[in-house]
């Protein structure tokens, strides 16, 4: 017997799946979503969330509520980062939830968090976790490095 495989009594592969029908339209969905909202198609990302979407924050001590929270973040980040990439580097799901690991690039070329666009080229990461009903995105819990984001676009202190 191989280490790694399954193998029947006569030493043929048994067949396997490593992940149920749900767990993959999960992990679609996901992927989908991030290449919709890499395009800036912020109407279609839209439509991908539930009416009664959740979003889970960093920083505040409840949730907020509904399509137009998230829609408000995207555009900003849009605005400030208008070339964005989203590059995923991990993504793995079970029953209703999808956690994915991934890195953000892009020139700071607009306005972002009261800081004026600066022309430099910014890349952070982050950790997010999304729960999915039916076909689509009803909660997420995000964890973006916005500290890391933030001292790179940092004014540069007179004299440097």
């Amino acid at each position: 017997m191989r280490i790694g495989a399954i193998t029947a009594e006569r030493g043929e592969p048994l067949e396997r799946t490593t992940m149920d029908t749900g767990t993959e339209k999960n992990l679609a969905l996901l992927r989908t979503a991030y290449t919709t909202l890499e395009s800036g198609d912020l109407d279609a990302c839209v439509e991908l969330l539930t009416e009664n979407f959740i979003a889970n924050l960093p920083g505040l001590p409840d949730p907020l509520h509904g399509r137009e929270i998230w829609r408000l973040g995207a555009e900003a980040m849009l605005e400030g980062f208008p070339d964005l990439k989203i590059d995923v580097q991990d993504m793995f799901g079970a029953d209703d939830k999808v956690a994915v690991r991934v890195h953000f690039r892009g020139t700071h070329q607009g306005a972002f968090q009261g800081v004026e666009a600066t022309g430099r080229q910014v890349s952070f990461r982050s950790v997010e976790i999304y729960r999915v009903e039916g076909d689509r995105i009803a909660e997420e819990w995000v964890s973006p490095d916005m500290i890391g984001l933030m001292r790179q676009i940092a004014p540069v202190p007179a004299g440097h």
